[in-house]
């Protein structure tokens, strides 16, 4: 009995490769992640998504969370200066009426060099960001998405089933 590599299907062809017979191909998964690890692409090793160009979903939410995270950061710095500096929290309140959150990295750029005070508030910014190493909750982020998936799955079904039998009793 032969064992095939496990292997993403945007890398498949139709005849899967035999096991060490092919060096362009990995021999295990294991060997697979460690090839790529060197890597600073996000790949999905799961599934091909048509229509996400080269980032895969978790290499797109990976992103949106990084600017999160410097949201969140903004906040809490914001939240801060109001009561012990009102002074910065005016210039940093400013700042944000000049300038999109949308982008967290263009955004810390563009605060770094606006002034030394700006620059002092930046990398406080980029310190306060790091939350996410520490204190986020990264299994409750995965379970509360689950379930957020899961319900609306449901309701949105529910809701169908309800307004199409309601149509059919009807008539």
């Amino acid at each position: 009995m032969e064992a095939y590599a496990v292997l993403p299907l945007a890398l498949l062809s139709i005849f899967p490769p035999k096991l060490n017979r092919n060096k362009a191909f990995p021999s295990s998964p294991s060997n697979f992640k460690q090839r790529n690890s060197n890597s600073t692409r996000l790949h999905c090793q799961k599934m091909y998504v048509p229509g996400f160009g080269e980032a895969s979903p978790e290499a797109k939410a990976a992103k949106n969370l990084h600017n999160f995270f410097n949201y969140i950061a903004v906040r809490i710095v914001t939240a801060q200066l109001q009561s012990y500096n009102p002074e910065a929290y005016k210039e940093l309140m400013e700042f944000l009426g000049r300038h999109s959150l949308n982008d967290g990295d263009k955004f810390i750029s563009e605060l770094m060099r606006e002034s030394s005070r700006h620059k002092s508030l930046a990398l406080r910014i980029l310190e306060v960001r790091l939350y996410c190493k520490h204190d986020f909750e990264w299994d409750n982020l995965k379970r509360l998405a689950i379930k957020m998936v899961d319900e609306s799955n449901t309701r949105i079904m529910r809701d169908y089933v309800l307004e199409t039998s309601h149509v059919e009793s009807g008539k």
